[in-house]
């Protein structure tokens, strides 16, 4: 076997073997067990979100491969319209070009191929990480059957009545100029105004202070140009006489009526409203109350639209702002301006301020109540079964508390808008004819036929195409063939269990339970594992603009620091960004990125994998676990070397030692935890357990305590050490495989058949299981016992600075008859543990020579000091360490003594210089009698 650990060398190897030997496709036996990957956007590469999310879900799919279910993990990417469009428009401009200067069918044939680039690069990046997806039935959202099955999907909830066309309010992107969602509009707080402006009364009216105007309020000046009404509570004494009365729209020919609303505030700015339908949501609202006009003011692009006056048609809308303003100023209408701290909604991907925009869009009826027989009632078709399916445990959410997300969502919900004015995406499959009249079926020849249209009437399609997760909401069923009842369908829908971040429990599962109902009569997964979102090691988002995003396969190969500088630097939006990014990577990673290879990243991610909303990632975690992987390397590698070819007679009579009991039964418990934390998602304890077990008990304890057998001379002993050293080494393999693929594989392959086990990979090898009888609870306290007493012997060899090379006496006093026992049967290991003289047991009333002593329960552990050590220069090194002990410990007392330190620092603080104070003065009186110790010699 190899001397070092090479992660890339055996990567490489095991990857072809895998796909090329069709393991990772479902057995076609046992229990189905499905994963489907939450499809990636095909917009560049994969991230760490990515690779954390994958690696849980490949430990899910490897560990039930090996417990015997037939198992599909579902790979593929989505096409995610205007993300992936943004990024090609990004490229064309970049290249002096445009969306608009190729025209639509070239453009998607640009799309097309970077989603070739992009997808090929996800796919590379998937299979590098080891995750063993059925590659045969990847999907795309495009792909020709998947885009059937979107259609299927929108004509079906037509012909329901639950899909409808109208003129509604959207959130509109002036960048995009397109619909997006609510869940696509970030809420931002920014420091703005609120301009107080006059309003002239009609008719003579008078408010009843007299003056012939009221004020209103506003922080979008601009839109006045479109306003309809001005509101006042109706119960507002200052102005309830004027309700039903009329004002004067200044800068505009209109007069528009005063009307009363309790949607008003009374005690915000005056108390008078200016209503815009067309470019508020709650202004629409209270206009549609009142049957107000809604007047357009914007084009697409977020200019003024010929709807508003001649001065400012065709004005950029910020600018056109700077013009009402100092208009109104010029005509004594701007009463006050006053500084004021506002929420604007800010387009998640562009950047920019969206507009509440007036327009005609496909929406998908989540509000209509109805009975089961379609008349109006109390039940809403999609929604609430959506509801019902959790609340009655169809679906279990993992953390249980994010149940309570998707209700809130769910119980305020609005309808859908559906459809975007995008050129990459699914064709909504409506026609029109020449008079506006929309038809709705699969193709154009189904609309002909379905509708019974004329040969020659001339239809167009719609331009617009779905919302993106309107094609992903069908992810699970469109995957398995759906709407044709195809074998797969049959068999692995629902899914077992969605692996999912927390922040698309509206976008997507929420979708997909609605859909998966309604299209299907099932829910579309049995449990939704809900894990926290991947961020550096002080907390902060990942993102380009901190120059703090790390790139999984930087971590797996390594990146000296002048390529991560150029990655992180290049192609920067604010280019005046790249010299933070720069300092920022400098000091984080002086000398770059150290390689630490798949199996530590992987087992790094699950070790983070906490029930909390942030992960946190820290390099030297990956790098830790590096380390591991050359643990276990080193450990196979002390095994095989004591185990191949040692034993003339491999079949004869074998005899345990406690060490060998111990281990043994060790590893029953760990393995009943592993399937307990596999059962409960909770993949930081499974990480923890078996780290604490391979590390500290089988290498650093079992392998040590396996070296006196293999030394001596009864060849029954050794047969059975080594039988059991191969045995739990092969089944740590086992166990270790669901997180750490490639270096278990290796290993398996060269331990498995010293152990007794045929196969040709690890990964369709049964899981391990607890067997109960084979704890033994005698072997543990055994063997927990001489631990405990090699630990007290060292410490002493440590405090007394004595070299391991030399060979201790050992005195025991005070030791009970169980203590009596266990040294007498359990004298050679410590002996060839600690490097010490058989151990004597001092009679009752003998009085031992002065010694370094350490207790183990009310038995000491003696060594004499005499002839051990340089007595002078040891007591200089200790009175050394005792007067800087004093000095730390003096000036620790002064700092609590100070009144003004006791009462500014805070509780923490405080706890901490109490707990630094006793363990200095631990230190100084362990000293002190270590010190007396060495005079009497």
């Amino acid at each position: 076997m190899e001397k070092t650990f090479d992660p890339r060398a055996i990567e490489a190897r095991w990857r072809d073997t895998w796909e090329r030997s069709g393991w990772f496709a479902p057995q076609g036996r046992g229990t189905p067990y499905s994963i489907m990957i939450p499809p990636p956007n095909v917009t560049g590469t994969l991230h760490m979100g990515h690779a954390f999310q994958h690696t849980i879900m490949d430990a899910l799919t490897r560990y039930h491969r090996m417990r015997g279910d037939d198992t599909l993990w579902q790979p593929g990417t989505d096409h995610a319209g205007i993300a992936t469009q943004m990024v090609v428009e990004r490229n064309l401009k970049l290249a002096g070009s445009s969306r608009l200067d190729l025209g639509r069918e070239k453009f998607v044939e640009k799309v097309w191929e970077w989603k070739k680039y992009s997808g090929d690069t996800i796919e590379n990046q998937i299979r590098r990480m080891g995750s063993s997806v059925d590659w045969s039935r990847k999907a795309f959202t495009m792909d020709p059957g998947y885009s059937e099955a979107v259609i299927e999907h929108f004509v079906r909830l037509h012909e329901d009545g639950l899909i409808y066309r109208g003129k509604r309010l959207v959130n509109w992107d002036p960048v995009l100029q397109t619909a997006i969602s609510d869940l696509e509009v970030v809420q931002e707080e920014k420091d703005g105004k609120l301009w107080h402006f006059r309003y002239p009364l009609a008719g003579g009216a008078r408010t009843q202070d007299g003056l012939d105007y009221i004020v209103v309020a506003t922080t979008r000046p601009e839109t006045m140009l479109g306003d309809t009404a001005v509101a006042v509570h109706p119960e507002d004494e200052r102005y309830r006489h004027l309700i039903g009365g009329r004002v004067k729209l200044p800068l505009s020919d209109r007069e528009i009526p005063i009307v009363g609303d309790d949607y008003v505030d009374r005690e915000f700015g005056t108390g008078c409203v200016k209503i815009t339908p067309a470019h508020d949501f709650n202004d629409y609202a209270l206009g549609q109350r009142h049957k107000l006009p809604v007047i357009n003011i914007f084009t697409p692009t977020a200019a003024i639209n010929d709807e508003a006056p001649a001065a400012y048609r065709g004005l950029d809308r910020f600018e056109a702002r700077k013009r009402v303003v100092a208009d109104l100023e010029a005509q004594g209408l701007l009463a006050k301006i006053d500084d004021h701290k506002l929420k604007l909604p800010i387009g998640d991907r562009t950047g920019v301020v969206v507009e509440p925009y007036l327009t005609d869009q496909w929406f998908v009826d989540l509000t209509r109540k109805t009975l089961d027989d379609g008349r109006p009632g109390g039940w809403t078709a999609i929604t609430e079964p959506a509801i019902q399916a959790v609340e009655g445990g169809s679906i279990k959410f993992v953390p249980e508390n994010w149940s309570n997300t998707y209700f809130h969502w769910l119980r305020n919900i609005q309808d859908w808008c559906i459809s975007r004015q995008l050129w990459w995406g699914h064709r909504i499959p409506a026609w029109y004819d020449a008079d506006g009249n929309i038809y709705v079926a699969r193709n154009e020849a189904e609309v002909r036929s379905k509708y019974k249209l004329a040969a020659d009437l001339a239809l167009r399609q719609d331009e617009d195409v779905f919302d993106t997760w309107f094609s992903s909401d069908i992810w699970p069923l469109a995957t398995l063939g759906w709407p044709r009842e195809t074998p797969e369908l049959k068999k692995f829908y629902p899914s077992s269990v969605l692996v999912t971040g927390f922040d698309i429990i509206f976008f997507w599962v929420a979708r997909m339970v609605m859909m998966g109902l309604k299209l299907h009569g099932d829910v579309p997964f049995r449990e939704v594992y809900v894990h926290g979102l991947i961020r550096d090691s002080e907390g902060q988002k990942m993102s380009k603009s901190k120059g703090n995003v790390l790139d999984p396969l930087d971590l797996v190969d390594g990146i000296s620091l002048d390529e991560l500088l150029k990655k992180r630097t290049t192609g920067l939006m604010k280019p005046e960004t790249a010299p933070k990014i720069e300092k920022a990577t400098r000091k984080d990673y002086p000398a770059g990125i150290e390689a630490v290879g798949v199996d530590a990243l992987r087992y790094t991610f699950a070790s983070l994998a906490s029930p909390g909303r942030d992960i946190r990632f820290d390099f030297s975690r990956a790098a830790g676990y590096r380390n591991f992987c050359n643990k276990i390397w080193n450990a196979t590698s002390y095994v095989l070397m004591n185990c191949e070819e040692q034993d003339p007679n491999p079949d004869g009579q074998a005899w345990l030692s406690e060490a060998d009991r111990w281990i043994i039964s060790r590893l029953q418990k760990v393995e009943a935890e592993a399937a307990e934390h596999f059962r409960t998602y909770r993949f930081d304890l499974l990480a923890q357990a078996l780290y604490q077990f391979v590390w500290n008990e089988y290498c650093d304890w079992y392998l040590e305590l396996t070296k006196p057998t293999l030394r001596g001379d009864n060849d029954s002993a050794k047969r059975g050490t080594r039988r059991t050293l191969l045995r739990v080494l092969e089944t740590i393999l086992r166990l270790l495989h669901p997180l750490m693929p490639f270096v278990t594989e290796d290993l398996w392959q060269r331990v498995a058949p010293l152990a007794g086990k045929a196969g040709k990979t690890i990964m369709l090898q049964p899981y391990p299981t607890a067997q109960p009888e084979k704890i033994d609870e005698t072997a543990e306290a055994d063997v927990e016992w001489l631990k405990a007493f090699i630990l007290g012997v060292r410490q002493i060899r440590s405090g007394m600075d004595i070299s391991p090379k030399i060979t201790l006496p050992l005195l025991v006093q005070d030791a009970a008859t169980e203590d009596a026992e266990r040294i007498a049967r359990l004298a050679g290991s410590i002996m060839a543990l600690t490097n010490v003289q058989e151990p004597r047991l001092l009679a009752a009333g003998e009085e031992p020579p002065v010694s370094a002593t350490s207790l183990l329960g009310s038995m000491k552990i003696l060594v004499p000091m005499a002839g051990l050590i340089d007595k002078e220069a040891e007591l200089a090194r200790l009175r050394k360490k005792k007067a800087q002990t004093e000095s730390d410990l003096a000036k620790n007392l002064a700092r609590m003594g100070s009144e003004k330190f006791v009462n500014g620092a805070p509780p923490e603080v405080l706890e901490r210089e109490r707990a630094r104070i006793a363990q200095q003065q631990q230190e100084l009186a362990a000293l002190n009698e270590q010190i007396g110790k060495i005079e009497a010699l």
